[in-house]
């Protein structure tokens, strides 16, 4: 009885941590998303330090073909950045080494030499990998909402 007593102490004791390190994957992996948005509405571009050291496959919401983005990410700049992003869902796949996360961006943008975007809304999709202690997009998937529209952009220029 005292080793099933035991055993059971232990198991709660697992379930809590495993329970704690899932709401700090969570809420990290929400700040990441949080910061790089504002980073770009502040910067006019994406952050250099946002994807994975292996790049990422992603699907963008012009439509286009699969493109594969390398580490150094998508170097493209803005004109004008307006977008938010709203309503964040995470499911963690591996606490504290890869989650999903699920959100909207929705707003204006005028990508450098592209035509502007005013009514920017899309379902996003991302997969995230802790790499050297920060979170990185290995996977995105963005795709327009109803009535809103996606990028004007189609593939990565070199």
């Amino acid at each position: 009885m005292k080793k099933q007593f035991m055993t059971l102490i232990g198991l709660l004791v697992l379930a809590g941590t495993y329970s704690q390190t899932a709401i700090a994957t969570e809420q990290e992996v929400k700040n990441t998303i949080v910061n790089d948005n504002a980073y770009v509405k502040t910067h006019l571009k994406v952050p250099e330090s946002s994807y994975s050291k292996d790049g990422a496959t992603e699907f963008w919401s012009s439509g286009g073909l699969i493109q594969h983005v390398k580490a150094d990410g998508r170097l493209e700049e803005y004109d004008a950045f307006n977008i938010d992003v709203k309503h964040i869902q995470i499911t963690i796949l591996v606490p504290d080494k890869i989650a999903l996360a699920h959100y909207y961006s929705e707003g204006s943008m005028a990508p450098k030499g592209s035509p502007a975007v005013s009514n920017y809304r899309t379902r996003v999709s991302q997969v995230y990998l802790k790499e050297a202690g920060k979170w990185k997009v290995r996977s995105s998937h963005w795709s327009p909402v109803t009535g809103g529209s996606g990028t004007s952009q189609t593939a990565i220029v070199e």
